[in-house]
């Protein structure tokens, strides 16, 4: 007696196969919402930095490249005022995220009380952030110059002889991260704001019925229930810092002489002369440094927010 071998099935599929399916196309239709912004993160952050890795091991033109190994690697640390960058650049960080930090703060929980202004104050504290950030900078210059400046003819005003803010080494780099503050303290005190917003309101009343009073909803609910806020204001502060060039290089130069100069504007002054390969080798430090201080700096911050 012989076997008949079913020959392959024509008919509709099983429901299982069909489910199967379904399963399958609903499991990866999220990962499809992904691509384009994939393909932007590739070609915009991805393909530049491996590219960048390349031409700082060369010399290299806009025609032509030669390879040179980690010279220029070499060359960039030899730069005479490289140590005097990495200083400044770091007090300029740990200055402008500090004060972010304490002013965001304090502006995002007045700005969250009662006020009857509170929305026009909020609105005033948030437009430098919409000013260019060359156009705030050839501002500030004005008003910091030694003899017309308006800061320095205001002070003279209560009999205070101001200093020349751009022109002494120890004055010029605090000035530009105080400028800074003010330029970008508004994008601290909007996450303040969103922070102290989400927080519920049975804390404060709580705090209310035990008899605390202002200094009380602060120390204990406002300050440890914002600390989201403060983790993401640090973070972003601090790498702006780090990176920062735009209103460092407009309103000083890295001067006088070099004690205003940060890692970014080295870099950009060995561009300037023609060093491509140097100043693209000095990128990538730059690169690895700001990620070798903010990933444990991350991870710090991570753990205490958990712990909360």
């Amino acid at each position: 007696m012989t076997k008949q071998h079913a020959g392959p099935r024509t008919g509709p599929a099983p429901a299982h196969e069909k489910h199967v399916r379904a399963s399958k196309q609903r499991a990866a239709y999220p990962y499809t919402l992904y691509l384009p912004a994939a393909v932007v993160y590739l070609v915009i952050f991805l393909v530049p930095t491996v590219m960048a890795f390349y031409f700082a091991l060369t010399r290299w033109t806009l025609f032509d490249s030669t390879f040179v190994g980690l010279q220029n690697f070499r060359d960039f640390f030899a730069e005479q005022n490289l140590r005097i960058g990495f200083a400044n650049t770091l007090f300029y960080a740990v200055v402008t995220s500090g004060l972010k930090v304490v002013l965001g703060l304090l502006l995002g929980v007045l700005l969250t009380s009662r006020l009857r202004l509170r929305g026009f104050l909020r609105s005033v504290v948030f437009f430098p952030v919409l000013v260019s950030t060359v156009a705030v900078g050839f501002t500030f210059s004005a008003l910091l110059r030694p003899d017309t400046g308006l800061v320095n003819r205001a002070l003279a005003l209560v009999g205070i002889d101001g200093p020349d803010w751009l022109g002494d080494a120890g004055t010029a780099l605090l000035s530009v991260a105080l400028v800074d503050v003010w330029k970008g303290v508004g994008i601290a005190t909007v996450i303040y704001i969103a922070g102290i917003l989400s927080i519920p309101r049975d804390y404060y009343q709580a705090v209310a019925v035990d008899g605390g009073g202002a200094w009380h909803r602060f120390r204990h609910v406002t300050l440890p229930l914002s600390w989201p806020a403060t983790y993401s204001v640090i973070l972003l502060s601090f790498i702006g810092g780090l990176r920062s060039f735009d209103l460092i290089w407009t309103m000083t130069r890295g001067g006088p002489g070099f004690t205003s100069d940060t890692i970014a504007s080295i870099i950009y002054k060995q561009y300037q002369a023609g060093f491509f390969g140097l100043s693209t080798a000095g990128n990538v430090i730059l690169f690895v440094v700001v990620t070798a201080i903010v990933v444990p700096l991350n991870y710090f911050l991570g753990k205490r927010q958990a712990a909360l």
